[in-house]
């Protein structure tokens, strides 16, 4: 017997920007929601079609950190709350 299926419920990620991404997404900080089972790569779609313009050229060089820990692979899973953080490439030493 199968059972039913159930929709899943979609996912709310908190994304902070810093530096030039805050400037381009002109907000500190927001709300976005995703599907269930949205990863970083949906994410980051979603903020350029959110934001399109300049943010989306910081977002081709950003790095990212999922609840502060570093991500390199886009395909990660986010999971209800979880925090975004948009690094665009500082300069300096």
């Amino acid at each position: 017997m199968t059972s039913p299926s159930v929709p899943s419920s979609p996912v709310t990620v908190v994304v902070r920007y810093f530096a030039s991404a805050r400037a381009a997404a002109g907000t500190e900080e927001e709300k976005v929601e995703l599907a269930a089972g949205a990863t970083v790569a949906d994410a980051v779609q979603a903020l350029r079609e959110l934001h399109p313009g300049q943010l989306s050229r910081v977002l081709d060089a950003a790095s990212f950190l999922v609840n502060e820990v570093a991500v390199r692979d886009r395909g990660r899973a986010l999971g209800d709350g979880s925090y975004l953080d948009v690094l665009p490439p500082f300069a300096g030493g």
